[in-house]
C-alpha cells in the first residue's frame, strides 16, 4: 500500500475533531451524514460535525452539501375536529332546508364564528344573504348545496395535515392560501438534509496514516506539574486563520429609527403625547365619529378584551354629546348616522386599534390653537401574519391645530418628512376615513409595487365639536415599520422582529 506524502504543516494545523471527521469519513466510504456519523458512535452532537466540517471545507478537505424543503404543517387541530366555519355553518342552512335565519345560526355557532361563517360563505359563494322584513336569511347557492357531502380541497387538506406534516410542494397551492389567511391554522417549517463528503485532498490526507491522539490546546499548572506535557500533542497555532470581527455595540436599529423621527418633530416644536394601551370603543371610535356598525368593529378586526370586558365613562355630557352626533349630527351640521347608538358598545373594551386615540384625547385636553403634537406608538389589530402585516405595530401619529391650516399645508408636511426621511418619490391619492375630510393616503413605490405608507386628514366637525374645537386640525397616522423596510430594502416586515444577532451586527450606523 502507498501511502500519501501530506506535508507535516498540514497535518499540524489539523485539530483533534478534524482528524477524527476525516478518519470517520474515510471509513465510510468518502461520505456520510452527521445522523450516520453519530450512529457510528465516532461523535455525539452534530455541532461538534458541523464545526469540524466547516474548518475542513475552508481547507479544501470536505465538502458541505445542504438540501432544504418547505413543510406545511398544522397548528390547530381544532379546526379538523370541529370543522371549518364554512361547513358548520352550510350543515346547519342545509339541515333547515337550504335557508337560515342568521340570527339562529349566531345561536348554533358561538364566540363569533357565525360572522367567520358568514364571510368564507360569501368569499366562496356558497349561501347569499337575503332580507325579508327585519330578518335576515343565508340561503345555499347551487355550489353551496353541490358541497353538502362533498370534501372541500380545504378539508382534504387538513385531513392530511392531521396525519403529519406534508412537503409545500405536494400540497394544493390554492388551499393552502386559504387556510393561511386564517389566523393560526398553518405553519411552515423547513428540513434540512445535510451531508459531509473528502475531497481529493481529504481522502489523501486521510489516508496518511495520521494518529488521533488528544490535543493541548491551554497550558494549565497541572499539565506542567504533573509532567504531562512531556508527552501531550500541542495544538499548532495558526496565524494564518481569520479571526473574528470586533463589532461595536449598536442599538436596535427601529430604537435608532424611532430617536430620528422624534428628533425631527421636535426640532419643529412638536411635543411628545401619549395614551393607554387598553381603551373603551367610545374613545378608540365613537369619538372619532366611526359607526357603530363599522366593519373594523367586528373580531375580525378588533382585538376585545375578556377582562375587562368593559370601560365605565364617568363624563356623562359627552357621552350625550357623542350620541346626538351618532344619531342626528348633533349642532355640527351633520345628519349623523342614525339608529339608535349604544352605550353598552361604546364602553367595551378593546386594544387600540389605531394611533389617532392618542391625538383625540390629546386634543380633548388641549383644544386650544396653536397646538402641534406627535406619537410614535404600538397599536393592535386583528391580522393574519404575512410578509407585509403584523398583528401588532407601530404608527407613527401626528396632529396640528392651527387656524391657517389647510390641506395645502398638510401635503407639504407629508412631503417635508418623508423628504426628511430620504424619500421624495412618493404618491398621494383621495381616501376615505370616518373622522377626516378631505382624506388622502400616501405611497411609496417599493419592491415592484405601490405600499401603502399611512392616511392622513382634517378633521371632522363630528370630531372637534364636543370638545368645542373650531380651528381646523390636520392629522397623520404613518407606518412605522414600512419606514423602516423602505430604508433597509427589507421585503418581509417580520424581519424587524426576528433577534438575529448577525443581522443587527451588519447593520450600519446612521
Amino acid at each position: 500500500m502507498v501511502i500519501p506524502m501530506v506535508s507535516d504543516e498540514i497535518l499540524e494545523g489539523l485539530s483533534y475533531n478534524e482528524k477524527k471527521l476525516l478518519l470517520a469519513l474515510n471509513r465510510m466510504g468518502g461520505a456520510a451524514t452527521p445522523a450516520q456519523l453519530i450512529d457510528a458512535e465516532d461523535f455525539g452532537l452534530e455541532v461538534e460535525i458541523m464545526g469540524a466540517a466547516s474548518w475542513l471545507e475552508s481547507k479544501g478537505m470536505a465538502k458541505i452539501k445542504e438540501d432544504s424543503e418547505k413543510y406545511i404543517t398544522l397548528t390547530d387541530m381544532s379546526v379538523v375536529e370541529q370543522g371549518l366555519p364554512e361547513r358548520i355553518a352550510i350543515t346547519n342552512i342545509d339541515a333547515a332546508g337550504g335557508k337560515l335565519d342568521m340570527n339562529v345560526l349566531a345561536e348554533k355557532m358561538s364566540d363569533g364564528l357565525d360572522k367567520v361563517a358568514v364571510g368564507w360563505l360569501k368569499r366562496k359563494a356558497l349561501a347569499d344573504i337575503v332580507s325579508e322584513g327585519d330578518l335576515k336569511y343565508l340561503v345555499l347557492t347551487d355550489k353551496g348545496k353541490s358541497m353538502i357531502g362533498i370534501e372541500m380541497p380545504e378539508e382534504a387538506l387538513l385531513k392530511r395535515l392531521a396525519a403529519g406534516p406534508v412537503l409545500a410542494e405536494e400540497a394544493d397551492a390554492a388551499a393552502v392560501k386559504d387556510l393561511k389567511g386564517r389566523k393560526g391554522v398553518l405553519g411552515e417549517k423547513i428540513v434540512t438534509e445535510r451531508s459531509i463528503s473528502l475531497t481529493d485532498s481529504g481522502k489523501e490526507v486521510a489516508a496518511s496514516g495520521i494518529e488521533l491522539k488528544p490535543q493541548v490546546t491551554e497550558i494549565t499548572d497541572r499539565l506542567i506539574q504533573s509532567g504531562e506535557w512531556k508527552n501531550a500533542e500541542f495544538r499548532k497555532y495558526d496565524i494564518q486563520t481569520f479571526a473574528p470581527a470586533i463589532v461595536p455595540a449598536k442599538k436596535h436599529p427601529l430604537s435608532r429609527l424611532g430617536a430620528q423621527i422624534r428628533r425631527m418633530f421636535t426640532d419643529m416644536g412638536f411635543v411628545e403625547m401619549s395614551s393607554e394601551y387598553v381603551q373603551p370603543s367610545f374613545w378608540n371610535l365613537d369619538v372619532l365619529f366611526t359607526p357603530q356598525d363599522h366593519p373594523a368593529r367586528d373580531l375580525q378586526d378588533t382585538f376585545y378584551l375578556e377582562n375587562p370586558r368593559s370601560i365605565h365613562i364617568d363624563d356623562e355630557e359627552l357621552l350625550e354629546k357623542i350620541r346626538n352626533i351618532h344619531e342626528n349630527g348633533g349642532d355640527t351640521g351633520s345628519t349623523g348616522w342614525g339608529g339608535k347608538w349604544s352605550r353598552d358598545m361604546a364602553e367595551s373594551a378593546l386594544l387600540r386599534t389605531h394611533s389617532t386615540v392618542t391625538s383625540i384625547r390629546y386634543i380633548s385636553q388641549h383644544p386650544d390653537a396653536p397646538q402641534k403634537a406627535f406619537s410614535i406608538s404600538r397599536i393592535f389589530r386583528n391580522e393574519s401574519i404575512d410578509a407585509t402585516h403584523l398583528p401588532e405595530f407601530t404608527q407613527i401619529e401626528g396632529i396640528v391645530i392651527d387656524e391657517n391650516a389647510d390641506f395645502n399645508m398638510l401635503v407639504s408636511m407629508i412631503r417635508e418628512f418623508y423628504a426628511k426621511m430620504g424619500f421624495d418619490q412618493i404618491r398621494i391619492r383621495p381616501a376615505y376615513f370616518p373622522y377626516t375630510e378631505p382624506s388622502l393616503e400616501i405611497e411609496v413605490f417599493f419592491n415592484g409595487k405601490w405600499m401603502e405608507l399611512g392616511g392622513a386628514g382634517m378633521f371632522r366637525p363630528e370630531v372637534l365639536a364636543p370638545f368645542g374645537v373650531k380651528t381646523p386640525v390636520l392629522a397623520w397616522g404613518f407606518g412605522f415599520e414600512r419606514l423602516a423596510m423602505l430604508k433597509w430594502n427589507i421585503k418581509d416586515i417580520r424581519d424587524l422582529y426576528i433577534s438575529d444577532i448577525d443581522t443587527l451586527k451588519k447593520n450600519t450606523i446612521f
